[in-house]
Parts: C-alpha cells; structure tokens; sequence
C-alpha cells in the first residue's frame, strides 16, 4: 500500500486499520469486533501513536474515526482493566493510569476528528464521541456512559465537555445515571451533527471531512484552535488571545495564506501546500 504522506503511518497490528477515502483524509476502523471494539492497552499505544502522526503529518487535515461490525467502540477492555486490579498487579501498570488511556478522550490535538458512529458506542468511546470535532451517527446508534454501573468513572475528559456542550442538568442525567441514549436524542442534544441510516454512515462523515479537507491546511488548524480554546478555556478574550499568539502568527508565515489571496484575486481555486502548523 502506499500513502499519500510524507512518512509511513505507525504500525497498527493489533486494533486499528488506516485508509485514504479522499485527499487529505484519514479513515481509522477501530478492527476489533469480537470485543466491540474495547481497547486494549495496546489498542490505546496504537490509537495515540496514530493522533501524534495525524497531527504531524502536513499532508493530511481530517480523521474519521469508525468501528467494525455492530459497534463503534464499547471503550476500555474492562476484562483487562480487571486483571490489573488484582492485589498482586503492579498499581502503576493499571490501566486507568496508563499515559495513553482514552487517547482521543483527552487529545485536544491540532486538526479536526469526525466520528463516524456506526453502532454502540460506550464508556470510553462515548467519551472519543464528545471530543471528536463533528459527529454522524447511524440512525441504530446507541451512546453511554455506563462507567458508574461498573464501579469506575468517566475520567477521559468527557464529563466536563459534556456539560459544555448540553448542559449541567441533561449532563448529570447521562452520566450519574449511566444509562443509554438513542442517536436522535443525542442529535437533539447537539451531541450529533447528522443521523442517517447505518450503510451512509462512514460515507456521510467522509464527505464532511472531504468538504473540510478542501480548504486551507492552515486555515483549518488555526479555526479548530479558535473553536476549542473557546469550547476549553472560560474567558472569550483569553481564547482569542492565545490563537493570535500562536497558531495565528505561525500561519501568517507560511504559503498557504498567499495562495489564497492570490487566488481569490485571480479567479482561480488555490492550490494548497502542506500544513507548516
């Protein structure tokens, strides 16, 4: 196989499998369907070698994240996550305490992730769901945070977002009660962009991040960065201020900008260079 990059993606033998549906689009399949997807602790290493290269690599912009079979991920490998509670297990090797746990839950990263929810979608993965950038979900899509029935927690990231996006009261409901929502709740919670039938799911979140991918490498990092740092940091002008700072003044440095002046002067659609973000 050869990639459309300027290096090889890491190795993904144990749970994931990487495609190129469109330019500048990365499709990541959580592989992993005997297990509904749960993530191993080698499936999170694997996961968060693939978020540093997304996020390094100039030649890609957009990720779409998705699952084999009838789930899009169930989370956690609580079997696993068991056995290392054991009393003889070393404490600093439990797999809550691993540096790469939940590693798209806690990834704030440069460039944009879509999920492509094609089925249940559970603890850990409900929490990759409310941090990824832009959701479709198949209209058969389940999500919750069950993680209070188990006797752990939602510590990837997502509690706070969550209330960020829909709310303390419809927050507390989903989480302390840990049970599941349907897709058109999560819809009309603003949880999900777009629901539609389960075979249009990947194609549909491909589409958006093809859309997305057309536009300035640049542009696209610096507007997440505006988006996130008013979605992860309380004060709009702190926000704002921090984007001019850095991610602003490295775009203003680079070709892309240019081309895209020149180009909308000259009645031409722009040809993009690499992110040099």
């Amino acid at each position: 196989m050869s990639y459309p990059t300027t290096t090889p993606p890491p190795p993904t033998p144990t749970f994931l499998k990487l495609s190129f549906p469109a330019p500048r689009v990365l499709l990541i399949l959580m592989n992993r369907p005997a297990s509904l997807n749960a993530m191993s602790t080698a499936g999170q290493w694997e996961m968060h070698s693939v978020w540093n290269w997304l996020d390094d690599e100039p030649n890609l912009s957009v990720a779409v994240l998705t699952g084999t079979g009838r789930a899009f991920s169930a989370g956690a490998d609580l079997k696993e996550w068991s056995s290392s509670m054991s009393d003889d297990a070393d404490a600093s090797q439990r797999m809550g305490n691993k540096p790469a746990f939940t590693p798209l839950s806690r990834r704030l990263g440069k460039k944009p992730v879509i999920a492509a929810v094609n089925g249940l979608a559970m603890g850990a993965g409900c929490e990759f769901v409310i941090n990824c950038d832009l959701v479709v979900a198949s209209e058969d899509a389940v999500f919750g945070l069950p993680e209070v029935k188990r006797g752990v927690a939602a510590i990837g990231g997502a509690l706070p977002r969550l209330i960020r996006t829909v709310g303390l009261q419809r927050a507390t409901e989903f989480a302390l009660m840990g049970e599941p929502i349907s897709a058109q709740k999560a819809y009309e919670w603003g949880i999900v962009n777009k629901v539609v039938g389960k075979e249009k799911v990947v194609d549909e979140a491909v589409r958006y991040a093809a859309a997305i991918a057309e536009n300035s490498p640049d542009a696209i990092i610096v507007t997440r960065a505006g988006l996130r740092q008013g979605w992860e940091t309380a004060a709009v002008e702190r926000a704002v201020d921090l984007v001019l700072d850095r991610e602003w003044a490295e775009l203003q440095k680079g070709k892309n900008i240019k081309e895209g002046l020149k180009a909308f002067s000259e009645k031409r659609k722009p040809v993009w260079k690499g992110s040099r973000l």
